[in-house]
């Protein structure tokens, strides 16, 4: 009977964790669906309903609706960038098992951005498709980087190697990238802009091109699911249980490397999105990344709508790129991070 009880009260906590797991999960696309709403309606210039539905169906006869129009492609940018922001950071912690992996801290985003600029400055670059194979190089070889040297020494890749790693190398990339810009003035202006990372002036024409790399990163990520919920306990762990670890971190980390490489190439490197997004979703659905993941994704589009629409209310009649907001936002739960977990335990 106690036995029997045992197994009654564990499947009665299965059944209740895959309630609140749905129950979030419709709340979440509740919330993104709202936010979309809210990004198409507020900003520097308030629209009403009737210019909304008029906007969004094509119908662009006034003023008010050809800023809806604008702000459709802004408001789907979000969403893609957000998403592939958020999977990227939660694939990245569960790849090195480091609660302070994101695409900014560990240099993957200012790889993807110096490879840019390097092929603007150096080699003439100006088409999107090029942008978009130089940003993925720049990240992948960054990662690659990364990984190698805090690799290094007694131990291998510990959180904390990689993560003084990656800072190391996001400080050398942005220096090196500065460098090359300052006696540019031809390109300063607009790359100045792009590094800081935002959506502004996005347009179906720009978002077209990244979709098969977006698509090819997420299919990887979520593809990756099981094989990181192995890697959780450990490499010989893993092993032990038939996962093939260096396949399974490199297909992972492929998937990462796309998605921050095209997201970098279209909107400009930006950060704490995939710091922040992960940590609230394991407070949500818990640590199971069959779930997290999806779950990152669709909270990180949230989280840059709602970054975006609030650079534009608070900065009128101008307007505050989503890069500088998420960094007021992601900042102090970095901090955070770092006192709850505290650098013996990394």
């Amino acid at each position: 009977m106690t036995a029997v009880g045992s197994a009654g009260s564990m499947a009665d906590a299965l059944r209740r964790s895959q309630r609140g797991r749905v129950f979030w999960l419709l709340a979440v696309l509740l919330v993104l669906a709202c936010a979309c709403v809210v990004s198409v309606s507020f900003g520097t210039r308030d629209v009403n309903w009737a210019d909304i539905v008029a906007g969004v169906s094509g119908t662009n006869d006034t003023v008010a609706q050809a800023v809806v129009a604008v702000r459709v492609p802004r408001t789907v940018l979000a969403v893609l960038a957000g998403a592939a922001l958020g999977l990227a950071g939660a694939v990245m912690q569960g790849i090195t098992r480091n609660p302070l992996a994101d695409p900014g801290i560990l240099g993957v985003n200012a790889g993807a951005a110096m490879a840019v600029v390097i092929g603007m400055a150096w080699f003439g670059m100006e088409t999107l498709h090029a942008f978009l194979w130089t940003a993925i190089l720049g990240a992948g070889v960054a990662a690659c980087f990364v990984y190698a040297i805090g690799s290094l020494g007694r131990g291998g890749a510990t959180p904390l190697k990689l993560a003084l790693a990656g800072a190391a190398t996001s400080i050398a990339s942005a220096s090196f990238t500065m460098a090359i810009i300052l006696p540019r003035n031809d390109i300063a202006g607009g790359v100045r802009s792009w590094q800081i990372g935002g959506i502004g002036g996005a347009s179906f024409d720009a978002i077209l091109p990244c979709l098969p790399f977006l698509v090819v990163g997420l299919i990887l990520c979520l593809l990756s699911a099981r094989s990181l919920n192995l890697l959780a306990l450990g490499d010989d762990a893993a092993a032990g249980l038939g996962a093939r670890v260096a396949w399974a971190r490199g297909a992972a980390a492929l998937g990462a490397v796309l998605l921050c490489g095209a997201t970098t190439a279209i909107c400009g490197p930006i950060g704490f999105v995939g710091l922040v997004v992960p940590h609230v979703c394991r407070l949500l659905v818990g640590v199971d990344h069959r779930w997290l993941l999806p779950f990152c994704a669709l909270t990180g589009g949230i989280l840059l709508i709602a970054a975006d629409v609030l650079g534009r209310i608070v900065a009128r009649p101008s307007e505050m790129d989503v890069g500088i907001v998420t960094a007021f936002v992601g900042a102090p739960v970095f901090i955070w991070i770092v006192r709850k977990r505290r650098i013996r335990d990394l």
